[in-house]
């Protein structure tokens, strides 16, 4: 599974958006699921109708009713962590959804992501050791 970031679903929903055709170009060669957060899916919806207005956030929730991406649960246990990764962050500083994203990248064991946020998730490390893979940083 690939996680994705509310960077990368924007670029994919605005034409006019400068990482749009990158962010086309990498969905294509993804061959494997895509999985993000409901912090993601919230943050997305959000800017999605204040940019885009009604329809695009329409449009990204039925690709997530039609499966074309998974979305993890965080469970209560998990605030804990995401207060301290939040604290850790704090010069960037780190929101919500970002740090969600974390914390999905731990429960899969792994950090390769879809972000255009390159100097966020450049920095971010999970397992407070291991860095993202940002797939949108390798050459198409």
């Amino acid at each position: 599974m690939v996680i994705v970031d509310t960077g990368f679903w924007l670029a994919l929903a605005n034409q006019n958006d400068i990482y749009h055709s990158q962010a086309t170009t990498k969905l294509s060669q993804v061959k494997e699921p895509l999985i993000t957060t409901w912090a993601v899916v919230t943050e997305t919806c959000y800017l999605l109708l204040t940019k885009m207005g009604n329809y695009a956030q329409i449009r990204f929730l039925n690709s997530l009713s039609l499966g074309a991406f998974l979305v993890f649960d965080l469970q209560p246990s998990h605030s804990g962590h995401i207060c301290q990764l939040m604290e850790k962050y704090a010069n960037l500083p780190m929101d919500f959804a970002d740090a969600s994203l974390v914390i999905l990248a731990e429960h899969l064991g792994h950090g390769r992501i879809l972000s255009v946020d390159r100097r966020d998730f450049n920095t971010y490390r999970w397992k407070n050791k291991h860095p993202f893979e940002n797939l949108m940083d390798l050459d198409s």
